[in-house]
């Protein structure tokens, strides 16, 4: 087991990097097989509308899935339509933290899709079948060349080795060009990225190793959060289930109020002044009587600190 520790703790320290690496194989894999398996370019005036869905509408719907079960979306939008609680109807600071921590949820969801269409541009399958029903294409290749020329370019996608040179040295630029627009796109997508990190880190309020104790800690106290949730669950559906079935009074049972669920739920904010590392620490830590968290002057919400509200819970 101490052979396999290396990697273990690898994989622990760097689990966001390598379940992005997982989803984009899984997308490039899955992109292969549509490409091989089940797309067959029409080659009539169907391929635009044919090759745009495959290279669009899976990268929608990668997008649609991962806006779906990404935690965060549901902590900034889950209550917000609720009359009376206090996560409703945002406002100024708490309005602009929403829609920053919603940014990066939209950043995050895009991966797939944007692998996605990465890896169809670079197979050139997609991108052929489309550009020859665009009527742009059309028009600079059959000028002045009449109907049969256009119904020889929407016919261009299913050519064999043995066509006429001059179609396949349309087909030839074609899979050129959707090769290049793929690259084009990758290069940019990591150029974004190292940017992008690049900035966060260099405004972190927090030294390396407070932000890899940080991680540590979020990832004890929810693996315990879980264990305690279910062990809380248990004894209080046991003591239902025992007044319900032996006829009995209600045993007095201490669970957290809708106001404290509230609390721990809402997004998190960094005070330099005081070290809290999750909104539950948080929230035990300044309570008031009443049961919220005390408001405090200097809160800040650093992009390199986003992985607090990440917190790996099934909504």
């Amino acid at each position: 087991m101490e052979k396999f520790r290396p990697v273990l703790d690898f994989m622990v320290n760097h689990q966001k990097i390598l379940g992005y690496g997982a989803v984009s194989l899984l997308t490039a894999g899955s992109e292969r097989i549509f490409s091989v398996v089940v797309f067959k370019c029409p080659c009539n005036s169907w391929n635009t509308l044919y090759g745009g869905v495959f290279l669009l509408m899976p990268a929608l719907i990668l997008f649609l899935l991962g806006l779906l079960l990404n935690v965060r979306s549901w902590k900034v939008l889950t209550g917000c339509c609720s009359k009376g609680r206090p996560c409703s109807c945002p406002r100024g600071n708490r309005l602009q933290r929403r829609l920053q921590v919603m940014g990066f949820v939209i950043l995050s969801a895009a991966v797939a899709p944007l692998t996605w269409i990465s890896v169809a541009l670079l197979g050139g399958s997609f991108y052929e079948c489309t550009a020859t029903g665009s009527p742009i294409l059309q028009q600079y290749v059959c000028k002045d060349k009449g109907e049969e020329c256009i119904k020889i370019l929407v016919k261009v996608p299913c050519l064999s080795s043995v066509s006429p040179s001059s179609e396949l040295e349309i087909l030839a630029t074609l899979r050129a060009q959707s090769q290049v627009f793929g690259w084009i796109l990758i290069a940019g997508i990591f150029t974004v990225a190292l940017l992008a990190t690049c900035i966060s880190r260099c405004r972190s309020p927090v030294s390396v190793l407070q932000l890899a104790f940080w991680k540590v800690y979020l990832q004890k106290e929810q693996q315990l959060f879980e264990t305690m949730a279910k062990e809380h669950a248990s004894k209080l559906a046991e003591r239902n289930l025992k007044s319900f079935f032996d006829s009995t009074e209600l045993e007095p049972f201490q669970t957290p109020s809708t106001k404290a669920w509230d609390n721990i739920s809402s997004l998190f904010a960094f005070n330099p002044k005081v070290n809290y590392y999750s909104m539950i620490h948080k929230y035990v830590s300044q309570k008031s009587q009443s049961g919220s968290i005390k408001s405090a002057e200097g809160d800040i919400y650093p992009s390199c600190l986003q992985f607090v509200d990440s917190a790996n819970v099934e909504v």
